[in-house]
Parts: structure tokens; C-alpha cells; sequence
């Protein structure tokens, strides 16, 4: 499976910038996918997932913030980040799960991730 992620890149605190992550179409509606960051020093953080059944999750770090959503035709996956801040730098990674699996904040590696793509945010 191969997730391919893209829109990384640089913007200012207050900022916004948006990600994407081509998906197997076969895995659209089936998997749990979600986004993770990773920076210096900090674990591998599950920023925001969305359940095979549609339901999100949000770390509380970007509630309110950032916004999860896909689009089955295009087989788009997206991360939507508003109100940008310096601790949101990271490497961002596009992840899925496997029909027999889940996405969970409480640890463990998804089963599928992309290679990441950079975030940086100065002020």
C-alpha cells in the first residue's frame, strides 16, 4: 500500500496550510486513516484519524484547529490546518490502517504510512 503525501511546506503562526495524501481507492470507507507528526524529541503523535464508520478524532493539541476529511472520487485524503502555531512543526505522515485493524491515539504504528512530508511554522 502506498501513501503519498503532499501541500507540506512553510507558513507563519496564525497561518494555515493544507495536506493531502493520495489512498488506494480500495481502502476508502474500509480502514481507518489519519495523520501523525513527528518532530525532534516527541513521539510519534496521532494528530487526527478518521473511523471506517466516519468518525474523527482529534488530538487535543489541534482541536478546533485542524479539520480531517477525504474525498472518495478524487481518493484525496486531507489534513486542513488553520490557526497555525511554532509547535506544529513537524514531519507529517499519512497513515491507514487494515480492514482487520484500527488507528488509536493510545500507541502502536499503523500498519500503512507514508514517507511524511515537512511542516514548519515560524513566527
Amino acid at each position: 500500500v502506498q501513501l503519498v503525501e503532499s501541500g507540506g511546506g512553510s507558513a507563519q503562526a496564525g497561518g494555515s496550510l493544507r495536506l493531502s495524501c493520495i489512498v488506494p481507492e480500495t481502502l476508502f470507507g474500509v480502514v481507518d486513516m489519519g495523520w501523525y507528526r513527528e518532530s525532534p524529541g516527541k513521539v510519534h503523535e496521532l494528530v487526527a484519524a478518521v473511523r471506517r464508520g466516519g468518525v474523527t478524532y482529534y488530538a487535543d493539541s489541534v482541536k478546533g484547529r485542524f479539520t480531517i476529511s477525504g474525498d472518495n472520487d478524487k481518493d484525496m485524503l486531507y489534513l486542513q490546518m488553520n490557526n497555525l502555531r511554532l509547535d506544529d512543526t513537524a514531519m507529517y505522515y499519512c497513515a491507514a490502517a487494515t480492514p482487520a485493524t484500527t488507528i488509536s491515539p493510545l500507541g502502536g504504528m499503523p500498519d500503512y504510512e507514508g514517507r511524511g512530508i515537512q511542516v514548519t511554522v515560524s513566527s
